[in-house]
């Protein structure tokens, strides 16, 4: 009863003029941006992270939520009428999505792809809704020691999800601490490379780090083609955008059962919703009596990582507002500007800030119905801006990332740190380095810092202090086995093809 009494006053609070306008731009600029291709929610919320300053956090939050799982909606549009994923938990939607739009079928497409976000995305917000107090409990047991290791945890996780590039990841990783500890040492007051520049001694910003390593790293990796792009013909009349009675019978099991696994995934740090969708997409093939009409336009083949990857976007702020630790790389991006708002995301979120954390959940219910009407009745309106050239698109993301680095700090050193950084986030694409690890590792680093040395003053420099509990030792062979998997999982494929 406590719960639902905490929910019926979120969204009484949700339902505000204000939250309403913002909660619908926000779905609204998610679904744009998730169309876009190379674009996605992280980059997105990245360079739409200026306007959240002069709201209320309880606002800032909820429109960056909108972004989130409206790019999760939108993502699918450019990979079934262009077969050019949005973002990567897009990808699995290309399989089946544009076979069917060539087929005639892209109204049928893009009512499914939809519905499947739509079930997906209500389902996995009512499990939040159930889990949400109780994980924030138990979070409250936390000392830093265990913190230290649930963060330790959440950087193994994240560097090792990329399974054959484990390296670099922890690259990334590391790379990531090391822009973590510019500026001032909280602790001792000492100066820490800064190169004599008085500007940097209050650290880089993590937003300077998303907006550049997204933001601009997305850019100048797209400019290597933006000359010979050919252009696309972009099917521009549609008729009824829905689906037939018996094709949503089909696709409802499939739904049903790839919401949790997704939720599942997204729960997991670092995971994300490529992942989810691709892992729904293999399954279904796997359990399906006719696994060879997947990929030549098998509505079942969309439908299904359409309802993981939204079950993930939500599955994926449980642990950023529950814990204080991200759940992918956009949960990153969202805990990096709520810290500048002056939140903490964590246990005590629900404890001292009961109204925000319960006006976001409610805003989710709502929030997916505004998407649901967006994607549907509207999608034929919104899909022409997949027509937008891209010599205008990336001139523009230039300058409000320029703009949003500015208005941080004032600062135009900010500027060359804004250039070096998405310098950095273009070679670790072109290279194909992981960027979660390290835009995590900025977000958590300081964090991460003052745990281990809160702890190593209470325990008088004894290591032990990390082992001292069960919370700890769970959280240790966590991290092993986050290490360990990819190697594991290696090791078990090349001896199933030896015995094949």
């Amino acid at each position: 009863m406590e719960v639902l009494s905490l929910l019926f006053s979120g969204f009484a609070q949700a339902l505000t003029f204000t939250n309403m306008v913002w909660l619908t731009i926000g779905s609204a600029l998610g679904t744009v941006l998730g169309m876009l291709p190379g674009i996605g929610p992280s980059t997105g919320i990245a360079l739409l992270i200026p306007l959240t300053f002069t709201m209320s956090p309880d606002t800032a939050l909820v429109t960056m939520c909108a972004i989130y799982y409206g790019a999760m909606f939108g993502g699918s549009r450019s990979s079934i009428l262009i077969n050019v994923p949005g973002d990567g938990a897009s990808v699995a939607s290309c399989f089946d999505g544009y076979p069917m739009a060539t087929q005639g079928r892209a109204e049928a497409a893009l009512a499914i792809s939809a519905i499947a976000s739509f079930i997906g995305g209500m389902i996995s917000t009512i499990a939040f809704v159930a889990i949400a107090v109780p994980v924030a409990r138990f979070a409250l047991k936390f000392g830093p020691p265990e913190y230290f290791m649930l963060m330790c945890f959440a950087l193994a996780a994240t560097a090792a999800i990329s399974k054959e590039a484990m390296l670099k990841g922890l690259l990334s990783m590391c790379l990531g601490l090391m822009i973590a500890t510019v500026g001032i040492d909280p602790q001792s007051g000492a100066i820490r490379f800064t190169f004599g520049l008085t500007a940097l001694q209050t650290g880089i910003d993590v937003v300077v780090v998303i907006i550049g390593v997204y933001g601009l790293g997305e850019v100048f990796q797209n400019m290597e083609t933006i000359k010979s792009e050919v252009a696309i013909k972009i099917q521009s009349k549609f008729g009824r955008i829905w689906v037939t009675m018996d094709e949503f019978k089909r696709c409802l099991p499939a739904i049903l059962r790839e919401t949790p696994i997704g939720f599942f995934v997204g729960v997991l740090p670092g995971a994300g919703g490529t992942i989810a969708a691709l892992m729904a997409y293999n399954n279904e093939k796997q359990w399906s009596k006719e696994p060879e009409k997947f990929g030549k336009g098998e509505i079942i083949g969309l439908a299904a990582p359409e309802a993981a990857n939204n079950a993930c976007s939500v599955g994926a702020l449980i642990p950023m507002m529950t814990l204080g630790v991200p759940g992918s790389g956009t949960t990153a991006v969202m805990l990096g500007a709520l810290m500048i708002l002056g939140m903490q995301p964590g246990p005590l979120l629900f404890e001292q800030h009961a109204d925000v954390a319960w006006t976001v959940i409610a805003s989710m219910f709502i929030g997916n119905v505004v998407c649901a009407i967006i994607n549907l009745p509207l999608a034929s309106l919104l899909v022409r801006i997949l027509a937008v050239p891209t010599k205008i698109l990336y001139p523009a993301i230039v300058a409000v990332a320029f703009i949003g680095a500015y208005t941080i700090n004032f600062s135009v050193v900010d500027f060359v740190v804004l250039v070096v950084l998405g310098l950095f986030g273009y070679f670790m694409k072109k290279y194909k380095v992981p960027t979660s690890p390290m835009i995590l590792a900025v977000v958590v680093g300081a964090s991460m810092e003052q745990s281990y040395r809160q702890s190593m003053m209470l325990a008088d420099n004894d290591p032990s202090i990390f082992f001292r509990g069960t919370i700890c030792w769970v959280l240790f062979f966590l991290t092993i086995f986050s290490i360990a998997w990819p190697f594991i999982s290696d090791w078990r494929k090349k001896r199933k093809a030896a015995a094949a």
